[in-house]
């Protein structure tokens, strides 16, 4: 449970820090957009700035012709100068948010426009912004505008030919007088008489009013009625401008800086993985460091009572061996019954049972050390079938010896006990008229293997690893001991052994790995 409550911790801490810098990245992202769209405000009101600038430097007591106008926001629309900021549209507003005059790519402007403050797009960005030098007041009435004149040429020839203005759009009187901006010009003083006196102006042609006392227009004005003036000024008075950059390199640029903060984020969530997978895997070999201490210990106390085992089983034969004779020289005894003497060959029989496990034991925990010697395989394994003749001949078993006559590295006392025990195996195995055979062939150019297949009853899946554990055995009369040996003999020569089906019954034990000498 402390270890789980450990784990979780480490790891929460590692995804705490990798969202923490994730965290980090969105908010350096987001800054970087500010101030991108920062900047293009702050370009946007120094253009603003310029243009009120060259405005006022244009105009004349209030007022500039569009002629003189254009050319300029021409230049700053088509200026190449700075590529990071490029203005695609410029239009100058009057009170009722229409353009006076505009440059650029007119289909971008929309009503909407005139009414915010900022609009964002895909292509574009658009600020609204008020002209300098001239003052809203809370009413919405603009003081001191400037008012944007048509051509020279239009005015005059308008004028001349009798043009009519009650054609325009009219507005309300009550919006900004052009009084000021007529009695404010520096125009040419109307013509005098011989007596000095100024000449009434003519009369309107449309047979309005005429203009009131103290108003003087210019010459090519004076056929328009205050109406019609105050429809024309109100018409084209600057109230506000608008500004439509593109986006392309704002878009750029926050894709790039979105990119490079992706890649940060994710080399941060690949080190947070590298992090948990080092801790995990410093854990790991923490936790099999211990263990392997703990088995050290363990193997020590094994060997330890191992010792004193194998102790205790050589100390038992000697009373046994002793019980042993003793039985058989009263089994000998001339004044014997034959009850006694039965009784004297069970104590030698089963004397002899426990000396032979006692025997298997101590074979079994002593210490293997192999002295490697060049040993004919062949020729071994024949020596053993002679031994076992006996049992062979008890049994009619049919055993075949045959292969190639190798010979190998290996112990020769302890390959022989491998030998053995795996032949006393097969000869336990199958039944009265069996067949045996054991074979030795090369498997590659350094190593051999060696079978012992039989016809018997064969061995269940389930209990193919576990027949060389020690006290597994599936014959009554076995001790489970012989194929523990073999294993064990096997292991200390770096050797494999493995126990397989024999078609179409029996078992097949092979050895592989089998070093062949030089």
């Amino acid at each position: 449970m402390e270890l789980n409550r450990q784990r979780h911790l480490v790891f929460g801490l590692i995804v705490g820090a990798w969202l923490l810098v994730v965290g980090w990245q969105v908010q350096e992202h987001l800054s970087v957009v500010a101030v991108a769209q920062s900047d293009l405000r702050s370009r946007s009101h120094e253009i603003a700035g310029t243009l009120s600038a060259v405005t006022r430097a244009l105009s004349f007591r209030g007022a500039v012709f569009q002629e003189r106008l254009d050319p300029v926001l021409k230049e700053l629309v088509n200026n190449r100068a700075n590529s990071l900021v490029k203005l695609i549209y410029v239009g100058l507003l009057n009170t009722d948010g229409d353009p006076v005059v505009a440059v650029g790519n007119t289909n971008l402007f929309s009503r909407e426009m005139s009414a915010s403050g900022e609009i964002w797009s895909d292509s574009y960005v658009a600020f609204i912004l008020p002209v300098e030098g001239a003052s809203v007041s809370p009413e919405g009435v603009t003081n001191n505008p400037t008012v944007v004149l048509p051509a020279f040429r239009d005015l005059t020839n308008g004028v001349g030919h009798g043009r009519d203005f009650s054609h325009r759009d009219r507005r309300s009187e009550g919006t900004n007088s052009f009084d000021s901006f007529n009695s404010s010009t520096n125009f040419p003083p109307p013509p005098t008489n011989a007596t000095g006196q100024a000449e009434p102006p003519p009369p309107p042609p449309d047979g309005g009013e005429r203009p009131r006392g103290g108003n003087r227009r210019p010459p090519w004005m004076r056929g328009m009625t205050d109406a019609e003036f105050k429809v024309l000024a109100a018409k084209r008075e600057l109230h506000g401008l608008v500004l439509a950059m593109s986006t392309v390199n704002y878009r750029a640029i926050c894709t790039h800086d979105l990119w490079l903060r992706g890649v940060i984020a994710f080399f941060a969530g690949i080190s947070a993985l590298g992090a948990g997978l080092a801790w995990r895997n410093l854990r790991r070999t923490a936790e099999l460091q211990i263990r392997l201490v703990r088995a050290s210990e363990l193997n020590s106390h094994l060997k330890e009572l191992n010792l004193a085992a194998a102790g205790l089983a050589h100390e038992t034969r000697n009373p046994l061996n002793l019980i042993r004779g003793q039985a058989q020289m009263i089994a000998r005894l001339p004044d014997a019954s034959p009850d006694v003497r039965e009784k004297s060959k069970i104590i030698v029989d089963e004397t002899d049972k426990v000396t032979a496990q006692l025997t298997e034991f101590i074979n079994y925990s002593r210490p293997r050390e192999v002295r490697r010697t060049k040993v004919v395989v062949l020729a071994a394994c024949q020596e053993i079938v002679r031994t076992l003749g006996y049992d062979i001949e008890e049994k009619k078993l049919r055993v075949e010896v045959a292969g190639e006559n190798l010979a190998i590295e290996a112990d020769e006392q302890l390959l022989r006990q491998v030998l053995f025990n795996l032949l006393i195996n097969a000869t336990q195995a199958v039944g009265e008229g069996g067949q045996i055979k054991a074979e030795v062939r090369r498997a590659n150019a350094t190593e051999a293997v060696f079978e012992v297949r039989d016809d018997g009853h064969g061995v269940l899946p389930e209990n193919r690893l576990e027949i060389f554990k020690p006290y597994f055995t599936t014959h009554q009369k076995g001790t489970g001991l012989g194929l523990a040996v073999v294993s064990q003999i096997v292991m200390a020569h770096g050797w494999e052994i493995t126990c397989l089906p024999n078609e179409p019954r029996g078992t097949i034990f092979r050895l592989t790995h089998l070093k062949l000498a030089a």
